[in-house]
């Protein structure tokens, strides 16, 4: 008996062993992941001790003292809402308020599509959830599609389209010498691509070149896209925030409609209503009718279902406090065009800096550009001296985030570009 019992013990001490080393080794595979490099710049600037040191790779709006800003709609919206909210969860599908004033927004205040209820939408975790539930939805419906992204773009649009194992491919969209748009290269690409491909189009204020299409040239892209038949899904960051007029940075997708297309499109309020941490955003889908939205708009919640179950409600609130009153809206409408026309202006200053020190480059684009960034042009190694001799970050691919210059700045900031591009 005793030595049954001994042997018991040494057996249950080896599995013991063996299971403790089972899962030691569980993670052991792991590796750190490489650090975003965006947000390694913000790092590197927050560890640097110079009194001089500029931060130009921030994708956030900063006022002209270089400060996170609060719209006055958003806080008079706050204290209407403060003591009125109780914490029960949205429906899956979100804000029906905010989802109904977002949509107005992006298709038109009179749009026939909303009065038809073509339209299947849900509330999504800013734009970033909303490309993210579109690219499952996606992969989920038309499994063997790709997705063709423009070279460059937002980095995280690969991210998003990867992790929903969707195919992609590129297209050509930013062209360096001239550092405006490849537009005979991107209409090529537009015609070779295989009948009913997916395209992902930023509507406005492009991440990261600030190179649009003009009008003309969407209504050329509209009409190759549909002669195609491909699906047009626009991610629409910066409605607003681009030339500050809502409308005027929605026409390629009312052009969009126009030519009778059934689109996607994502909506964020990060930037243009300064909501970056509440993560508020709309996905929408056009349909063929009612009936099909309704099926749609169902599979986009079963989608969410186990991905984040419901939207958080506070950030939902503010933007339909603010878009369904008229007085708050017109406030929001006057704030939005301060912020856009404050970065206008840093670029015509940055331009003129570089001009009157007599650069022989030109620089015309930082003006012929729009939105928050500037593809400025600068080459990695250009970007590295900038850092190392100057204390001005930035991403390696030359993109100056706008909202980082100030009148305080500009000056210094010319100057070290024109130091490094001589």
């Amino acid at each position: 008996m005793a030595i049954r019992r001994a042997m018991s013990g040494r057996i249950m001490d080896r599995t013991a062993v063996v299971g403790a080393r089972y899962m030691s080794s569980w993670w052991r595979s792991v590796q750190p992941a490489p650090k975003d490099p965006i947000l390694g710049v913000t790092e590197a600037f927050l560890a640097d001790q110079s009194p001089d040191k500029v931060n130009v790779g921030v994708g956030a709006y900063r006022d002209d003292n270089g400060k996170p800003v609060v719209l006055e709609c958003v806080r008079e919206a706050e204290r209407r809402i403060a003591g009125n909210l109780n914490m029960e969860y949205l429906p899956m599908g979100g804000s029906v308020k905010m989802v109904e004033e977002t949509l107005k927004l992006a298709y038109g205040e009179n749009s026939e599509l909303i009065k038809e209820k073509r339209i299947a939408a849900v509330q999504a975790l800013s734009g970033t959830g909303a490309c993210r539930l579109f690219a499952d939805f996606q992969k989920r419906f038309c499994p063997d599609s790709q997705i063709y992204i423009p070279v460059p773009t937002w980095a995280n649009h690969h991210n998003i389209w990867r992790d929903a194992q969707v195919s992609q491919k590129t297209y050509h969209y930013y062209h360096p010498e001239s550092k405006g748009l490849d537009f005979a290269a991107m209409i090529d690409d537009i015609k070779n691509a295989p009948n009913g491909s997916f395209f992902l189009l930023h509507a406005c204020a492009h991440n990261p070149t600030g190179v649009d299409p003009s009008e003309e040239q969407w209504r050329e892209i509209s009409h190759h896209i549909k002669a195609k038949g491909h699906f047009a899904f626009f991610d629409m960051a910066y409605q607003g925030f681009a030339s500050g007029d809502p409308e005027k940075d929605a026409k390629a997708i009312r052009i969009f409609l126009e030519d009778g297309h059934h689109i996607g499109i994502a909506q964020s309020y990060a930037k243009n209503m300064g909501l970056y941490g509440q993560r508020v955003g709309c996905l929408s889908v056009l349909c063929e009718d009612k009936k099909q939205a309704v099926a749609v708009k169902s599979q986009l919640q079963q989608l969410a279902r186990p991905m984040y179950s419901n939207p958080p409600v506070h950030g939902a609130l503010i933007v339909s406090t603010i878009l369904s009153d008229p007085d708050l809206k017109k406030q929001w409408l006057k704030e939005v065009k301060v912020m856009a026309d404050r970065i206008i202006g840093m670029r015509t200053a940055l331009r003129g800096n570089l001009e009157k020190l007599g650069s022989p480059l030109s620089w015309q684009h930082i003006t012929n550009q729009i939105g928050m960034f500037c593809y400025s042009g600068l080459t990695p190694e250009q970007v590295d001296r900038l850092t190392n001799e100057f204390h001005i970050y930035m991403t390696r691919n030359g993109r100056i985030s706008m909202a980082g210059v100030t009148t305080g700045n500009v000056k210094y900031l010319a100057n070290a570009i024109h130091e490094v591009t001589k």
